[in-house]
Order: structure tokens, then sequence, then C-alpha cells
């Protein structure tokens, strides 16, 4: 299907709810994509490289995904499609670049929720005594019918959740202030590692093999474009939603790396499965630790819930512009995209099956770090070959700041190699899947011919809906 021969109905049937995301609830998204994070996953990174080692690996991802973040608010505003990433390739580097870097957003969207549904499931089993498929099923179920109910209810759900798993983190960071002890950051005895010390104990092998880990305090915040065909004021609300969640993200990773560990000590943070509870048990905080460990199962379900409306929105966008089966990108009659919601909820749930959280967690992480190399190198050739391309918001530091988040993607990429080297080959075994069905098939279904067709096909429909529904009718439809 080309742009000639698109049905008249067709984006008619493949609207999403204009208007429905502010700034503040575009922020809060980008918050609950990754508020998970804070909780567990990230404090192992001290075990494989002490707190030291950790601290330069967490500031290093901070910085990539600063620059990485300042890059998106740029071409969001530019170009406010629900794609995100695949929407800004797809405009710098054609078709197959845009289906690239889609297909590796992709992986991390459709893989983490699979990976948090396992670690969701052990919370409910610390608190309730009940784990497995029965649990994972229902939480898909409910979540997934959540959004379905239309993108307004869900998004204030969101706000909810996310907002008590804020509460918690604040409140452990309040409790633990007092025993923070600079000592208890470097209890780790150095080995004998090349450059190991007692700042670094593991040397500078181990701040390599913890770049993943401090991933994981910011790890899809790149999603809060996908919500850019639903918000209010795109040019404005996009780069104020996405930065703000960052500035805040960065605020709750600061207090997590130096409290926790401050605390209760680098040595026992570095192996914890629920490092928060752990930290308020070590100093004596019991009845609190009980509480946060019911707030901590919050901050999964913030994330959870987040990334699959995350997802959806990328495979809507992917279905609509023919890069998938076009029956992805149906919505519903409350502008859901309900098998976009469906059928990759179904693949997280039989993924989940298998168990294994951390694998399924490195892979998306993998994922993550390709797309963000191709979303980086977008920005660039945007800025190189599309000077006269409208920018609502300019990137502060233009090219360097894109180039510096697709070093440090890269280095990252590598990070994720010595720390699993089994969740780097899978995925991208997974990735070169993806790449033979476009080259093979896909190509062959674009509905449009470029990226600028695409996006003026999207902001057509859009316009002549917005005129229907307020009372008129469309220049379209007065001719038909």
């Amino acid at each position: 299907m080309t742009t000639s021969n698109v049905d008249k109905d067709y984006l008619a049937k493949r609207q999403l709810k204009k208007g429905t995301a502010g700034w503040v609830l575009l922020a809060g998204l980008g918050v609950s994509y990754v508020i998970s994070g804070d909780f567990a996953g990230w404090n192992f990174g001290i075990g494989e490289a002490g707190w030291g080692g950790f601290a330069i690996a967490a500031a290093l991802m901070a910085v990539m995904y600063f620059a990485l973040v300042l890059s998106l608010a740029e071409m969001s505003a530019s170009i406010p499609v629900a794609g995100g990433g695949y929407s800004f390739a797809r405009h710098a580097m054609g078709p197959a670049g845009g289906y690239l870097t889609g297909l590796a957003v992709l992986i991390e969207y459709a893989l983490a929720p699979a990976a948090i549904v396992i670690f969701i499931g052990a919370a409910v089993e610390e608190l309730l005594g009940i784990n497995g498929p029965w649990v994972y099923a229902l939480f898909y179920a409910v979540f997934v019918g959540i959004h379905l109910a239309g993108v307004g209810e869900a998004l204030k759900v969101m706000m909810v959740i996310s907002g008590l798993a804020v509460v918690a983190i604040i409140a452990t960071a309040a409790a633990l202030i007092g025993d923070f002890d600079t000592a208890n950051l470097f209890n780790i005895a150095p080995t004998d590692a090349a450059g190991a010390s007692e700042f670094l104990p593991f040397g500078w092998y181990g701040v390599w093999a913890a770049l993943p880990f401090g991933m994981w305090l910011f790890l899809a915040v790149e999603g809060v474009p996908l919500a850019a065909e639903e918000s209010k004021d795109p040019a404005r609300d996009m780069p104020k939603g996405i930065i703000g969640a960052m500035i805040f993200l960065l605020f709750t990773a600061t207090l997590v790396v130096f409290l926790l560990a401050g605390a209760a000590g680098a040595d026992m943070i570095g192996a914890s499965g629920v490092p928060l509870v752990d930290a308020l048990k070590a100093t004596g905080s019991e009845n609190l630790a009980t509480f946060i460990n019911m707030l901590g199962l919050m901050g999964l379900i913030a994330s959870f819930f987040s990334i699959i409306y995350g997802y959806s929105r990328l495979v809507f966008a992917l279905s609509r512009a023919g890069y998938l089966p076009k029956v992805l990108s149906l919505t519903s009659e409350r502008k859901a995209p309900k098998w976009a919601l469906i059928v990759p909820g179904v693949f997280g749930f039989l993924v989940s099956l298998t168990g294994e959280g951390d694998l399924i967690l490195g892979m998306a992480v993998v994922g993550a770090t390709i797309s963000y190399a191709l979303m980086a190198g977008s920005h660039i050739l945007l800025r190189l070959n599309r000077p006269d391309l409208p920018r609502p918001y300019k990137t502060p530091g233009g090219i360097f700041t894109s180039s510096l988040a697709l070093v440090l993607s890269l280095v990252a990429m590598t990070g994720v190699y010595a720390f699993d080297p089994r969740a780097f080959n899978y995925t991208l075994v997974l990735f070169v899947v993806g790449a033979v069905y476009y080259f093979a098939y896909g190509k062959n279904k674009l509905v449009a011919k470029t990226a600028d067709e695409e996006l003026a096909l999207i902001l057509d429909a859009e316009s002549d809906l917005e005129e229907e529904s307020a009372g008129g009718l469309s220049p379209k439809a007065a001719e038909a």
C-alpha cells in the first residue's frame, strides 16, 4: 500500500485520542516508565564494581540519558507522532533506518514487562505466598484491560501508582539519612583486578560490567515521545515532559545510590534483592520496611503498567505505517490501540514463563542501547541534512550533545556483553530475525513512500477529525 491507494477511512480507524496529556502527565509517564529501577536491579552493579565503580558507571549513564533526552526533546517537538524514535529515524535515515530503530525499541519494550512481571511475582510471593503463571497472567490481563478502557483513564491510574512509589523512595531516604556514613560506601575489600583500589575494588573492568545496572536507574525514559499524538501541545509539552521526568529521575537515583549503601553498607546492598527494604531493616526501621515492601510492589507495577502503554504506541505506529501487520493499528471506540495492546501482551506473558527475569532484562538493555545509538544518530543527521525542519525546541549543544549520547550508548552496549554474553547474543539473533522480516517482506507493505508523506497523512487525518468533532466538515468530506 502506498500513498496513492490508502483507503479513505484507513487513518480514521487508526487515531489516538488527541489532547489527553499535558506536560505534567507526560513527565509522570516518564517517571513511571523507570521508577521500578530505583527499587531493585541497579544495586547489583555495586556487586560488580564496588560503590565507587558503580557510581562512575551510573554517572556515565546519567550523562548518556540526559544527552539523549535533550536530543529527543528537539525531535519530538518537530515530529509529533506516536512512533517516537522510529519516526525520528525514518525522517533521518529512510524506511529501513526507521524500521531498525523501531525494532530495537520494540525488543526493549516487549521484553521489559515480561521481566518486570517476574519480579512482581516474587514481590507478591513475599507478601501473599503465591507466585507463578497465574500471577503473571492476572497482572497482564488487569493492566492491559485498564489501557483498553482509554488513555485518559490509564494515565491517571499510572500517576497514582507512580506517586505511591515515589513516596516510598522519599520515606526511605528520610529514614536512612541519619545513619549515613561515608565509610559504609567503601567496605568491599579490593581484589587483585587491574586498577583495583578501595574506591574501585573490582578495578576498571568492574566499571564496564556495571554500566547496564547504571542504565536501570533511567531505562525507558526515552519512551515519553511515544505519547506525542496524545499530548495537548507537542511542541511545548514534549520537551518539558521528558526533560522534567529526567531531572526528577536524577534526583531519585541520587537518593538511592548514596543513602542505601551509605547507611547499610555497600557489601550488603550490592547483594540485596530488595535493597530499600534491607537497608531499612539493617538500620532498625522494621515497621517502615514492611510498609516500603508493599509500596515497592507499586514501583514495579508503575513501570509494568507504563511500558505496556509504550509498547502499544510503538506497535500501533509501526503497524499504521505498514511495517507490521496493519490489523495491529486498529483502534477501539475509546481510541485505544486494542490489538497493539493485546498481541505483545500475550507475547510478553509467554516469555515470562521462562522465569529468567535477569536474562530478559539484559536483552531489553541491549535492544535499548541499539535504539539509543540510532536515535542519537538520527538527531545528528537531521541537524546536518534537514536544517529547514521546524524546531520549536533546540537541543543545547546541538550535535555535540547527541554525539555524546551516541558514543556512550555504544559503550553501554558492550557492557552488557561484559556482564552477560547470553543476553547480548540472544538479542542480536532477535534483531537479525526482525531485520530479515523487513527486507524480505515488510518493506513492500509501507503506507507512505517517505517519512514526510507519512507525517502529512497523519496530521491531515487528525485535522479532519478535529473539524468533524467540532461540528463541521473537513474539506475532503465537503468535496465528497
